[in-house]
């Protein structure tokens, strides 16, 4: 059993008190954060419903140019691991049919003026509860998705 000195109280009060400063330090940077500005979260929820428009006629070119045209764009699936923008356009010309799903809920969540976060909740035709995770970021060009997350799940 390690005993304790005065020295150990001393650290882990001294680790304590650093531990409060940099939280508080963290926590007033956060307020002053300009997040889910009304402008942002309407231009996000504009392309969305655009995406999702493209996604429900599988419009595979409209599609494509959601993300950023990079290799460093992401999108996983439940059947795939889509590496850059080269396999996310052949995987849209794969599919032949677009989905059946019901969108139950949208949740935009905007950070600062050139990010966010959107998060999808469906139900495909199949029944399964289907959630889309997409990250967006403005460029020059305009907002593009850099990365997304689509899976299913058996129980709601």
């Amino acid at each position: 059993m390690k005993k304790w000195t005065a020295q150990h109280r001393f650290s882990g009060l001294l680790g304590a008190a650093l531990c409060a400063v940099a939280i508080t330090a963290t926590s007033h940077a956060q307020s002053e954060y300009l997040l889910n500005d009304p402008q942002v979260v309407g231009e996000i929820e504009a392309l969305v419903a655009d995406y999702n428009r493209a996604l429900l006629t599988n419009d595979v070119a409209s599609l494509n140019r959601f993300f950023l045209d990079s290799p460093t764009s992401v999108r996983f699936g439940n059947a795939e691991n889509l590496y850059g923008i080269e396999q996310i356009r052949a995987y849209r010309a794969s599919v032949t049919a677009p989905p059946s799903l019901v969108r139950e809920s949208v949740i935009v969540t905007t950070y600062g003026r050139d990010f966010a976060t959107v998060a999808m909740r469906n139900v495909p035709g199949g029944g399964r509860i289907g959630r889309t995770m997409q990250t967006w970021v403005r460029f020059p060009g305009g907002w593009r998705i850099v990365a997304a997350h689509v899976s299913t799940m058996t129980a709601p």
